[in-house]
């Protein structure tokens, strides 16, 4: 059976569609791809990925955070659908933060990311190793070349 080009042009379209431009400047998924991979979000996720946490118990496991980088990053998470935000009515306050199900599968995804990086630390670390040495070498190339001069 033979597809008309109509037919696979619209098929192409929707999954273009379906994709996003994520490229494109004025894509609007950049908003979404920064709130999940921004150094706060990452942690975040994965955090929530063992359970429900109050605002004081996520500040606490995600060493380095201050308060305000918390509330942004979980407000643009819970604005994402991938955290929810459950406030009790008691006083004092009390709010609590857990995965959604659609956070549940990204924090899984981000996990191997992380595991990966951990696992990896020592390669990454001597790469980086390699390339400072590499640069200075080069520059003391070039200091002596200048010198010559």
């Amino acid at each position: 059976m033979k597809t008309s080009k109509s037919l696979r042009a619209a098929l192409a379209a929707q999954t273009e569609a379906r994709r996003g431009k994520l490229l494109a400047a004025d894509c609007p998924s950049r908003a979404v791809l920064s709130h999940v991979t921004s150094r706060w979000g990452v942690l975040v996720l994965v955090v929530l990925l063992g359970g429900t946490h109050r605002f004081s118990q996520l500040r606490r496991e995600v060493g380095g955070v201050s308060e305000k980088m918390l509330a942004q990053t979980l407000d643009g998470l819970v604005g994402d659908g991938f955290v929810a935000r459950h406030a009790l009515p008691v006083i004092p306050p009390h709010v609590e933060y857990s995965l959604t199900p659609m956070g549940e599968e990204v924090a899984a995804r981000l996990e191997v990311l992380v595991d990966w990086i951990e696992d990896n630390f020592p390669r990454i670390t001597a790469a980086r190793a390699e390339l400072e040495a590499q640069a200075e070498a080069a520059g003391k190339a070039e200091a002596r070349v200048r010198k010559a001069a």
